[in-house]
């Protein structure tokens, strides 16, 4: 069977804030036989912010990371749902727009002096394992079923939506997490908040409302009598784990989720010791419904 490989883009916040779900995806690629390769050249996609002040400036910085896997030969692989969906806009305003593909094909002449051709797929590890590697082939390599947790899946906005752009999921009754959940060994829990916004981009502009987006979330995870929550998002991770205590105390209510990153279920179903997976890291321990 022919070896995965990818041109690899953590993104920002998986290189600094969430460490644990680089160095655990490594591992996990590692485990697979999945060829991450690093793109040390590559910079910040602007998170989908920048494209709101400077639309030029958006669209070059994101092609400039398209060429770097270009030259690689490349496929890009992605562990954060807002870098997925930032790079993969740019991506469809290219396509849709020839004006923008010449003007910014302009810059990136004057500047790297290639082109952009439009080759570069992008891809987030949660469709990588799906589509590419295939849950059917995850699930022969789990040596650890988790069949002790009912985990909340929890998509967030980024992953799935705008959905015309992005288009692997549907937006409204995405499966995949689920189908995830199930290859582990886990079962996955049910609840009307999944693909709702966790408030990590209410953070800035409105504090308030963004920890009770975050409260509600946890809430409903909670009535679902879930033990934990799941996510592909390394920012929706920053809200439901790191001010879970925030949101209790806004609520008045006790939660007590812990929060995983995809790669870190994986992980431990493969074999990987807590620690392995940096769980250490977290906030909100999950020692107690790992044991």
């Amino acid at each position: 069977m022919t070896r995965l490989r990818y041109a690899y883009y953590p993104g920002c916040a998986s290189q600094a804030i969430t460490k644990e779900a680089d160095l655990t995806t490594r591992r996990v690629a590692e485990l697979l036989g999945i060829e991450l390769i690093d793109m040390p050249a590559a910079n910040c996609c602007g998170a989908g912010l920048l494209k709101d002040y400077n639309l030029e400036l958006h669209l070059a910085l994101n092609t400039r990371i398209f060429l770097q896997a270009e030259s690689m030969g490349l496929d890009i692989l992605t562990i954060c749902s807002t870098c997925f969906m930032t790079m993969n806009t740019a991506r469809k305003e290219l396509e849709d727009n020839p004006q923008l593909l010449e003007k910014t094909n302009r810059v990136l002449r004057e500047t790297t002096g290639a082109e952009y051709t439009g080759r570069v797929r992008v891809n987030h590890l949660l469709w990588a394992l799906r589509d590419d590697y295939g849950f059917e082939r995850l699930k022969r390599e789990v040596k650890n079923p988790l069949s002790h947790l009912r985990i909340a899946p929890f998509y967030g906005c980024h992953i799935l939506r705008p959905s015309d752009a992005l288009g692997f999921e549907d937006p409204r009754e995405p499966v995949s997490l689920e189908e995830l959940i199930d290859v582990v060994g886990a079962r996955a829990v049910d609840y009307g908040g999944r693909t709702l916004c966790c408030g990590f981009q209410t953070d800035l502009v409105n504090p308030e409302t963004a920890i009770k987006m975050t409260a509600r979330r946890l809430e409903e995870a909670k009535i679902a009598e879930a033990d934990c929550l799941l996510t592909p998002c390394p920012f929706c991770h920053i809200n439901l784990d790191s001010y879970q205590e925030m949101a209790e105390k806004k609520v008045e209510k006790k939660f007590t989720l812990p929060v995983f990153h995809l790669a870190q279920v994986v992980g431990l179903s493969l074999g990987l010791a807590p620690e392995e997976v940096g769980l250490h890291r977290h906030l909100i321990s999950a020692e107690d419904i790992l044991q």
